[in-house]
């Protein structure tokens, strides 16, 4: 089985939020691939589902954890140890501050970077488990950085929003395959604009003579 934790806080205030793009992320997972609906257990939202990749179908089970950010953790180990989920098998999507925005790169083991959520997950699980980065971007000014993460999306980010969470279910069968760098090439592939090649020079007519 997959553990697919999104990080976020519930409630309609939050949910447009910077901090709440790893609910967001797993929402878009569990509706392009018909997970089952939402009910609460282990303090959660829990989806289950199956992700399909080369490899075959693998059972996932996707955690929205409802404790707020600062407690995820209590959610993560609960539904763990119930389901017997070892610790590479556990994804946690969350945003990123120090990486650019749009931008995903997964990791396994680490630290924190100052995320409550991660530190809340590390505190009741440890720490070997996978990080599923999404770029937020940082406003610049760590004065700014508070309200930057609990900030809603503006208008101008949805154009590169939007893009990133269709890519990222759209590439979630790697993480099933456990092939991290097969989901970040996907997603780059789907988010990048590629560029057009060049055109053909147009023949030139042999020496001496001319087109008729």
């Amino acid at each position: 089985m997959l553990l697919l934790v999104g990080l976020g806080n519930p409630g309609e205030t939050y949910q447009n939020h910077r901090h709440n793009i790893g609910f967001m992320a797993v929402d878009a997972i569990a509706g392009a691939h018909g997970f089952a609906p939402a009910r609460l257990r282990f303090r959660a939202h829990v989806r289950e589902g199956v992700l399909k990749g080369k490899l075959g179908g693998v059972k996932t089970l996707i955690l929205k954890p409802m404790t707020f950010m600062n407690e995820s953790g209590m959610a993560v180990q609960e539904a763990a140890a119930f389901h017997k989920v070892p610790l590479d098998r556990i994804f946690v999507v969350y945003d990123e501050l120090d990486l650019a925005a749009g931008k995903v790169r997964v990791k396994r083991d680490g630290g924190n970077a100052g995320h409550n959520g991660l530190r809340s997950i590390s505190s009741h699980v440890g720490n070997e488990f996978w990080r599923v980065r999404l770029g937020i971007g940082h406003p610049g000014e760590k004065e700014r950085v508070t309200g930057h993460v609990l900030g809603n999306f503006t208008k101008s980010e949805r154009t590169w929003l939007e893009p990133l969470l269709n890519a990222v279910a759209d590439a979630a069968p790697y993480l099933a395959d456990g092939d991290d760098g097969g989901f970040m090439n996907r997603v780059t592939v789907l988010t990048v604009p590629q560029k057009a090649p060049k055109p053909k020079p147009k023949d030139s007519a042999p020496l001496g003579k001319t087109e008729e």
